[in-house]
C-alpha cells in the first residue's frame, strides 16, 4: 500500500511540475516569436473552418482529413494531408508526425508548416492524436514502459500508420517518423519497436529511449538529472535501425538540451559509429546550429543540430504558435531533407 501512495504522489507530483514547466516555456516561447515576426510570416494551413490564433482557418477540404485507428490502447483520432492530384498509379512517401504536450494535430501542423512542404515535395503527412482520457495533457507516454501503456500507445499510433497505407496510395518502403517532445521520446519507442518500417526518424527536443521507464524517472531526464548509456530497449545488436535526426534547443528548459546529445550520441555508438568534428552553421538572421554526424564506413547513423538559443519550441516554426520559434533555422526543411536522403539511397 505504501508503494503505491509514492507511486501516485510522484504522478500527482510530475503532472504539477509538468503543468509549471508548459506555463514557462510558453512565456519564453512568446517572447521569442514577438520577436522574430520578421523571420517567418505567418501561415497557417487549412484545418478547421474556425479561428486559430485570431486568424481565420478555411474549410476541411479533401487534401485535410480525419480518421480513426483501432490499437491495444484504444481508438486514436489522427490528420492526414494528401496532396494534390495523387495519380490512381502513385505511390508517394509517408511521414508521420507527433506532437508534443498542450498540443493535437492541428497545432503541430499550423506550427510546423510540414503540409506546405508536402503539397511541393508530394507526400503525405499523417498526425495521429493522442486522448486527453490517456493523458489530460494530451502528452504521448513514452516513458510508462513498465506498465506497458506506452508499448500500448505505440501499436494505436502503428495501426494508424498500417491504416493509411492501405486506404492510400502510399509507398511502404519509403515511411519515415518525426516527434516533438512527447512525441519525440514516443518517436524513438517506436522506431526501436518496428525498425523495419521507418527508413529515418527525427526527434525534435525529445529524450532517448530506455532512459525512462516510469513519471519519476522521466521527470530526472527532463532535468537532465538520469541520463545514462543504458542499452537500447529491446533491440538486438543485428537490427538495423533507421538513420535518426535529432533537433534541440540549447536554451530547452523543459527537456535538458543533453537530452538530444545523448540521444544522438548512443544511436551511433550502438554500431560504433564515430562523431565528426562539430560544424557551425548559421542562416541569415537565424539562430546558428551546432552540427554533429556519426557516421560508420561512411553511412551516416545518427546526426545532432543543436540550436543556439532555442527553447522548447519547433525550430523556424509559424508565429503565433505555442512551441514555436520562429527565428531558429527551419526544422521542417531541416527534416524533410534528412528523411529524403535516406529515401534515396535505397534499402542497403
Amino acid at each position: 500500500m505504501a508503494r503505491r501512495v509514492r507511486k501516485t504522489a510522484w504522478s500527482r507530483s510530475f503532472q504539477r511540475v509538468l503543468k509549471t514547466m508548459t506555463r514557462t516555456a510558453m512565456r519564453v516561447g512568446t517572447k521569442a516569436v514577438k520577436e522574430g515576426l520578421r523571420v517567418a510570416p505567418m501561415m497557417v494551413p487549412s484545418v478547421s473552418g474556425k479561428k486559430v490564433m485570431g486568424k481565420k482557418v478555411a474549410a476541411p477540404s479533401a487534401n485535410w482529413t480525419t480518421g480513426i485507428a483501432i490499437g491495444t490502447a484504444g481508438p486514436r483520432r489522427y490528420r492526414l494531408y494528401k496532396p494534390p492530384g495523387v495519380r490512381r498509379n502513385e505511390r508517394l512517401p509517408l511521414l508521420v508526425m507527433l506532437h508534443g504536450c498542450q498540443q493535437d494535430a492541428d497545432a503541430l501542423a499550423a506550427s510546423s508548416r510540414m503540409n506546405r512542404i508536402a503539397a511541393r515535395e508530394r507526400f503525405f503527412v499523417l498526425y495521429p492524436e493522442q486522448d486527453r482520457l490517456s493523458n489530460v495533457q494530451g502528452c504521448w507516454n513514452w516513458y510508462d514502459t513498465r506498465s506497458g501503456r506506452a508499448q500500448a500507445e505505440t501499436h494505436s499510433i502503428n495501426a494508424a500508420i498500417e491504416q493509411v497505407c492501405l486506404s492510400q496510395a502510399v509507398d511502404r518502403q519509403r515511411v519515415a517518423l518525426a516527434g516533438i517532445s512527447a512525441g519525440a521520446g514516443m518517436a524513438v519507442l517506436l522506431a526501436t519497436q518496428h525498425p523495419e518500417r521507418f527508413r529515418a526518424i527525427a526527434m525534435h527536443s525529445g529524450i532517448a529511449p530506455g532512459v525512462a521507464h516510469s513519471s519519476a524517472s522521466a521527470l530526472k531526464a527532463m532535468f537532465g538529472q538520469s541520463v545514462t548509456t543504458s542499452p537500447l530497449p529491446t533491440i538486438s545488436s543485428t537490427v538495423r535501425l533507421p538513420a535518426l535526426l535529432v533537433i534541440h534547443g540549447a536554451a530547452d528548459h523543459v527537456v535538458a538540451p543533453v537530452n538530444g546529445a545523448e540521444a544522438a550520441a548512443r544511436w551511433g555508438e550502438r554500431v560504433g559509429a564515430k562523431a565528426s568534428k562539430p560544424r557551425r552553421v548559421q542562416r541569415g538572421n537565424r539562430y546558428a546550429a551546432t552540427i554533429t554526424d556519426y557516421r560508420k564506413n561512411g553511412r551516416l547513423i545518427a546526426t545532432l543540430c543543436a540550436v543556439d538559443r532555442l527553447g522548447h519550441a519547433w525550430s523556424g516554426g509559424a508565429a503565433g504558435h505555442s512551441y514555436s520559434d520562429p527565428q531558429g533555422p527551419d526544422a521542417s526543411r531541416m527534416i524533410w531533407s534528412f528523411v529524403a536522403r535516406q529515401f534515396s539511397r535505397g534499402a542497403d
